[in-house]
């Protein structure tokens, strides 16, 4: 059966806890992209997100007996702080449970609002897992993040303030995605009510469920996710906000971690507020629209879907944020080992502002220097990158190289002696005690580690580069090895940065 989802975004029950946001220009951004965009300030809930919309309609249509019973519910951050303060509000028990790697801040935040945390895995799906099984042992009422007519319905309120408040010209609104339920509910109600408007999804490249399963055409489940933004890293999309994407969603946009860094410095810079990379998502996605389709003129609504950020992570996001605005381009050059050598390249370089210098002395006949320069642009990076081809130096532009940003950059210090064997690695581990001894014991006693570089980001997860003595002879071991330990991995050993800088 069909559900009428716009006779359920009308009729829905979420004033008792969310307000009507602002829909706001943001003039800064506007005159630099050539076209208006307006802000959807769905950080500025009580919870500081859009999720408490759903998690209160769904538990305002259960009936008493039910409340009464208590829910439950999985979540590493914002929806369990939904349904925490809709159970507060209507007087019954809820129970989140969270994967052991959710920040303190959050588990305490949702304790705050009288909710019970059982800890659970290491990821949502751990945690979701353990939820729908606690739920089917007991009779609470499952409340689901996403997939779910009533929480679709609750977020659809959210386009139909849109609508009310810009009865203008809108051309597209871009919506970040996880699982779907924003998107799905908003596209429910503006298609409805003024189907021109175009409905654009906007996901992370590494956790792009949504894409990838439009482009299939059916449910794809992805092996990994990225944890950048971690708001929408999700695995599988839901059954019905895929049913109404395929019907509802104009185009999926993709943007990568600077890209989501730099729209948190445009919307701090227009509001003086700080979004998560989350809740920035839709942001970024304007930008890249705009660059692909080349459009002017044109009025855009983003959804700034949530601002639950740990400050921790604002290191990272500055550092960033200049090479999401392709503002600074970082290249690993190589020049003659001899006076004047030096004095020619910074000339080269001409006024250009900067950023960092890192030089080392490798032998007596080059030099390897990794630099960040100041650029207008990616345009000014490959004319810079072409006069020192032309000028016959050496040199490999890093701006997109993860290994060079998140790691080579605060190692460079010249070559190991003699690391035989050595091969690199780059991983992901869960942010949580233990993490390291586990990937330790997991080792061959045989392996000895050359290279090590970790550094704390802020987030959930963090990144470590690794350079291990790895025989030939072991390396099938060390495939088996890489299976058992379940982490995220890359193999960087043919990186240019690692043998440039690192490297024998």
């Amino acid at each position: 059966m069909s559900v009428d989802y716009l006779k359920k975004i009308l009729t829905a029950k979420v004033y008792d806890v969310a307000v009507e946001t602002p829909l706001e220009v943001v003039p800064t951004l506007s005159a630099r992209i050539g076209n208006r965009v307006l802000l959807k300030r769905e950080d500025q809930q009580p919870i500081f997100s859009f999720k408490l919309r759903g998690a209160y309609n769904k538990m305002a249509h259960l009936s008493s007996a039910e409340r009464s019973r208590g829910v439950i519910a999985a979540s590493a951050g914002n929806h369990a702080q939904g349904v925490a303060l809709a159970a507060q509000v209507l007087g019954c028990a809820a129970t989140i449970v969270m994967p052991v790697t959710t920040p303190a801040i959050k588990v305490q935040a949702v304790q705050a609002r009288g909710a019970r945390v059982v800890l659970q895995g290491d990821t949502y799906n751990d945690a979701y897992t353990r939820a729908v099984e606690l739920a089917r042992r007991g009779s609470a009422a499952f409340i689901h993040p996403y997939d779910d007519p009533d929480v679709i319905a609750g977020q659809g309120t959210i386009g139909m303030e849109i609508l009310r408040q810009q009865q203008g010209p809108i051309d597209a609104i871009f919506v970040a995605v996880g699982g779907g339920g924003l998107i799905s509910g908003i596209a429910s109600y503006v298609k409805r009510v003024r189907p021109e408007i175009r409905i654009v999804g906007v996901e992370p490249v590494d956790s792009a469920a949504m894409s990838e399963s439009l482009k299939a055409g059916r449910r794809v489940r992805l092996a990994n996710v990225g944890l950048f933004a971690d708001g929408v890293a999700v695995k599988q999309v839901g059954k019905e906000t895929f049913r109404i994407c395929r019907e509802l969603v104009d185009e999926m946009v993709q943007v990568d971690t600077d890209a989501i860094c730099a729209a948190i410095k445009d919307a701090f810079e227009d509001t003086r507020s700080i979004l998560e990379p989350a809740g920035a998502l839709a942001i970024a996605g304007v930008k890249a629209y705009v660059e692909r389709h080349r459009v002017h003129g044109k009025t855009y609504v983003a959804i700034a879907c949530g601002a639950n950020m740990n400050f921790d992570r604002l290191r990272f996001v500055a550092e960033r944020a200049e090479l999401g605005e392709e503002r600074e381009a970082i290249f690993a050059v190589t020049i003659p080992e001899r006076p004047g050598s030096f004095r020619e390249f910074c000339a080269l370089l001409g006024k250009r502002s900067i950023t960092e210098f890192n030089y080392r002395y490798a032998d007596s006949r080059i030099a390897h220097i990794f630099v960040g320069v100041e650029v207008s642009d990616r345009h000014e990076t490959a004319e810079l990158l072409r006069a020192m081809h032309k000028r016959r130096i050496e040199a490999y532009d890093l701006s997109d190289n993860e290994m060079a940003k998140l790691h080579v950059r605060h190692l460079v210090g010249g070559h190991a002696p003699a690391p035989e064997h050595e091969i690199l690695y780059r991983f992901e581990f869960p942010e949580r005690p233990g993490a390291l001894m586990q990937f330790l014991n997991s080792m061959s006693r045989g392996w000895n580690i050359s290279l090590f570089h970790y550094r704390n980001h802020g987030a959930d997860y963090g990144r470590v580069l690794v350079g291990m003595q790895v025989p030939p002879r072991d390396h099938e071991d060390f495939r088996r090895f890489l299976q058992r330990l379940g982490y995220r991995y890359f193999d960087e050993s043919a990186n240019p940065a690692y043998r440039m800088f690192l490297g024998r």
